[in-house]
């Protein structure tokens, strides 16, 4: 077994949060980690390549953007979770697909505890794909956790300087620009997080040690906070700023 650090931030600024996941692709020498995290205030997060005139839902939301593709995610009612490592470390030593299906296999037990019997998606269409919103949930891959046909767990990854970061969304609730899309109500997060990292240990061989953002990883979140949600960033590729 490889030791992980397991690191539990709850409430962080939407900035933040983004701020410390790019710190584990940047900082050397931090160990494997597996996070996860809750957002204070309510966020949408773009993925890398949107621009934010073709998600409508940012009209309405404070806008930060990921360093991962895809759709873009309403963080507010949902567990976010990020594993973060070298990519000879499983689940990253083998192929980009494999590394999927062994952490959405894991989260996949994890679930079952909470009633919900999810599944890869594979070839099918689901009931909650639907075009022209830009969102991740309402656009589905073969590797998506579903549940009852709708997409309920959501991911992406960024690989660069031989790391890998792997961050997802559980759905614990929607609101109107994610209608149709699966969910676990009454979940506590924090539940969820601990039953997600029994899970993702047993599945892939993770030996979790509690731990703390070192102060390397803090001053770099102080200092990348407040970009992750300026104009210059979530403009990035034209389009205006979403209004607050």
């Amino acid at each position: 077994m490889t030791r992980w650090r397991l690191l539990e931030t709850w409430d962080w600024s939407p900035g933040a949060n983004m701020a410390l996941d790019e710190a584990q692709l940047e900082l050397e020498g931090l160990p494997p980690t597996l996070r996860f995290y809750t957002w204070k205030p309510a966020a949408l997060s773009l993925g890398w390549f949107q621009r934010i005139e073709d998600v409508p839902a940012a009209a309405h939301a404070l806008v930060v953007r990921r360093l991962t593709g895809g759709g873009a995610i309403q963080h507010a009612r949902e567990l976010t979770y990020s594993l973060a490592a070298p990519g000879d470390v499983a689940p990253f030593d083998g192929p980009i697909a494999r590394s999927y299906e062994r952490i959405h296999a894991a989260l996949a037990a994890a679930l079952a505890a909470f009633g919900a019997r999810t599944e890869l998606r594979g070839a099918r269409a689901l009931a909650s794909d639907v075009a022209g919103t830009g969102m991740c949930f309402h656009a589905s891959s073969a590797l998506d956790l579903v549940l009852e046909e709708r997409k309920l767990v959501g991911s992406a990854q960024r690989r660069k300087k031989g790391r890998v970061l792997h961050h997802g969304s559980i759905k614990l609730g929607v609101n109107a620009s994610e209608a149709g899309v699966a969910e676990l109500p009454g979940v506590d997060p924090a539940l969820l997080a601990r039953a997600c990292a029994t899970g993702l240990a047993r599945g892939i061989g993770l030996e979790l040690e509690h731990g703390e953002p070192s102060a390397a990883e803090l001053a770099f979140v102080r200092a990348r906070e407040a970009w992750y949600a300026s104009d210059e960033h979530v403009r990035r590729g034209g389009g205006r700023r979403a209004r607050r």
